[in-house]
């Protein structure tokens, strides 16, 4: 008698959606999320230096078999040992292991082979070393947290059964003998249609009791770093938490059950009489017509989706369009602008932002101009670019670049500005040569400036506006080189009587965004007076931001900032370029108002109408500034320009487009 195959009558196409529904569940291949070098540097040459390489090359030369954690140390016979190891995430398989292993050696080597303590994080594996002893030992510092930036409904609910549920999860996880791994995963159900997907994972030697330690502080750093969103991570060097609702481990690579339990006998099989597993036809049509149906209809909803999508921007293109007729005086024919930028030239070009090319360009009466040609694919529609025609055309105020028309012509989207000839102020303030250039009243004069431009845009125009990407590259220098605030694209209008806005959709500049803006898409006009703050430290010191290195403790400019404020010794900020020639008052009013700017409670900080006074006023008596926000960082191996998520969210790649990434080294 022929043996059946239950599956021999099924379509081929339906076969090849279950195998493609399938290979969607395997672990897609290693992805980078983060490092960190302490910036205790040793010689290139020197032996601690040669250790690293030694350490990186065993662990990644270790990688290999079913090996998810190895530890090692180098220079034993040295007076510079070295302690490394490696751990993979509990589903990975093995080859991925190894790969993601040689990979982050790899980066180590090249990135932080001069540094006395490195980590980096990967999704399927983490790397470490440092020149004291980390075996067996919690370490929650460095820590860094990712956050999918999409909002969750049922905030309370979802709150309460994601602790829940971590919290039950660490305790299960922990609960292996040292030397077991320590990992798992729980899925539990939160609504009718969603699933909250849940990791924990400790380095292995940890006693059961410091991996449940370690744990429950990755858990209680959840609220802070990801609140109300969709996914969150926290990465510990000792320990890990994720949590998302979408399927993102191997299910197939099941933890083990906790010591002492009993593995569950397997279901769903019948025995025949003969010991040769039947299933009855019945069967095979009550299992293969629910999921082909299910496959049709996810089809089906798709289709319908992708294709109502695309009516609603093609309408919202069009309305943007019809808006535009309110500034039809403001409007230039394209070959006027070409004409006027010699086509485009490069020798033209002034400067290229976050959506297109700066041109330089002189129209037929001889009028210099800025021409802002907006990429094909730069992600600003109609509605953006309406956004900011008509937004710019109705603000007048010497402190903001003055819109002088548009150009809309098939897919050419153009801005024309006044021309401001001395650039923008990064030019100036980062440069080592050109920064001497501008001396502390230059500095204070733009800083006046700015502050107005910002005051006006909160409270003098006759809209309320908050501009969200204020930074050093959106503030243009004239003539006099007085502050012209630019870039009114990502600017947000406000009704008289609103206070704050929420959006899914973050956009902004690393290192300028609020903290509470960036992750819960929370902004208000204090949003830009943080990044107002930002920009002052930053005009003081001469030093940005998001690329800051210095010693002391400091990651960054404003914790940097902070320690010489607390320390009594906040001239030490001052640019070094500015020699003696500077008013002490001024400078430490400035300093005392960039502090109180980036305070973490938007509350605490003050307006730009108080900021403006005290400016103009030496008897305004400031409240002593809080701690700042130590927040978003930008990677020197990975810049980052714009931070921007979008609604969408797929899921074969969830954290290149909707993750927004916190790291701490210090304690706060």
């Amino acid at each position: 008698m022929p043996s059946f195959n239950p599956f021999s009558g099924l379509p081929i196409v339906f076969l090849s959606m279950l195998i493609f529904l399938n290979l969607t569940t395997h672990v897609a291949a290693q992805t980078y999320l983060y490092h960190i070098c302490a910036n205790n540097t040793v010689a290139q040459n020197s032996v601690y230096s040669s250790n690293i390489n030694s350490l990186l090359s065993s662990l990644s030369s270790n990688a290999t078999g079913n090996i998810e954690f190895y530890n090692t140390t180098a220079g034993q016979t040295t007076s510079n040992p070295i302690y490394g190891l490696f751990l993979c995430r509990g589903d990975v398989p093995a080859e991925m292991c190894r790969k993601c292993v040689v990979n982050a050696t790899q980066l180590l080597a090249s990135q932080c082979s001069t540094e006395k303590m490195a980590v980096t994080w990967y999704d399927e594996c983490m790397v470490r070393y440092s020149n004291e002893s980390i075996f067996s030992t919690v370490a929650v510092r460095p820590r860094v947290s990712l956050l999918n930036t999409q909002n969750i409904t049922e905030q309370d609910r979802f709150n309460q059964l994601l602790n829940k549920t971590m919290t039950q999860l660490a305790t299960e996880a922990s609960n292996f003998p040292i030397g077991v791994k320590k990992y798992g995963t729980k899925e539990v159900n939160f609504s009718q249609f969603q699933n909250l997907y849940n990791l924990v994972q400790c380095t292995p030697d940890l006693s059961s009791a410091d991996c449940n330690s370690c744990l429950q502080a990755a858990i209680n750093r959840l609220p802070i770093c990801c609140d109300g969103k969709q996914g969150g991570r926290v990465l510990f060097p000792s320990c890990n938490v994720r949590y998302e609702l979408y399927l993102f481990y191997n299910e197939s690579t099941a933890p083990a059950p906790a010591p002492g339990g009993v593995a569950p006998p397997p279901t769903g099989s019948v025995a025949g009489s003969k010991g040769k597993s039947k299933i009855s036809t019945a069967t095979i049509v009550a299992i293969v017509v629910p999921i082909a149906a299910s496959v049709v209809l996810f089809i089906l909803g798709f289709i319908f989706i992708i294709r109502r999508k695309k009516y609603s921007a093609v309408k919202g293109e069009n309305d943007a369009i019809n808006d535009l007729t309110t500034v039809e005086s403001l409007q230039f024919d394209f070959a006027t602008i070409e004409a006027a930028t010699n086509k485009f030239s490069d020798d033209n070009k002034l400067g290229e932002g976050g959506f297109g090319v700066v041109y330089k360009g002189i129209l037929p009466n001889k009028q210099e101009i800025a021409v802002k040609r907006l990429s094909k694919n730069s992600g600003q529609g109609a509605e953006q670019f309406k956004n900011e025609v008509v937004l710019v055309a109705k603000l007048q105020h010497r402190n903001l670049t003055r819109l002088l028309g548009f150009c809309l012509e098939g897919e050419e989207k153009i801005l024309i500005y006044e021309f401001v000839p001395n650039k923008s102020l990064d030019y100036f303030l980062y440069d080592p040569e050109k920064q001497e250039k501008l001396d502390w009243s230059m500095r204070y004069k733009i800083i006046s400036g700015i502050a107005r431009g910002i005051q006006y845009l909160h409270e003098d125009s006759r809209l309320r506006i908050i501009h969200r990407d204020l930074k050093a590259s959106n503030v243009l220098l004239d003539v006099d080189m007085n502050p012209k605030i630019s870039d009114f694209g990502m600017a947000r209008i406000f009704g008289v009587d609103q206070t704050q806005g929420n959006t899914s959709r973050v956009v902004g500049t690393y290192g300028y965004m609020s903290p509470e803006y960036a992750m819960r898409g929370e902004f208000s006009i204090k949003s830009d007076v943080y990044s107002f703050g930002v920009l002052i430290l930053e005009i003081i010191s001469g030093k940005k931001n998001s690329s800051f290195y210095e010693s002391e403790g400091a990651e960054d400019l404003l914790s940097y900032a902070w320690i010489h404020w607390r320390d009594s010794r906040p001239l030490e900020l001052l640019d070094q370029s500015l020699g003696d020639s500077y008013s002490r008052d001024e400078v430490l009013r400035c300093i005392h108002i960039g502090l109180l700017c980036v305070q973490e409670d938007p509350a605490d900080r003050p307006t730009m109408a108080t900021i403006l006074l005290t400016l103009n006023s030496g008897s305004i008596t400031l409240p002593s500034p809080q701690e700042p926000a130590f927040f978003l960082r930008s990677k020197t191996d990975m810049p980052i320009k714009d931070l921007e998520s979008d609604q969408s969210t797929t899921k074969s790649m969830p954290w290149s487009v909707n993750e927004a990434s916190i790291s701490e080294l210090h304690p706060r």
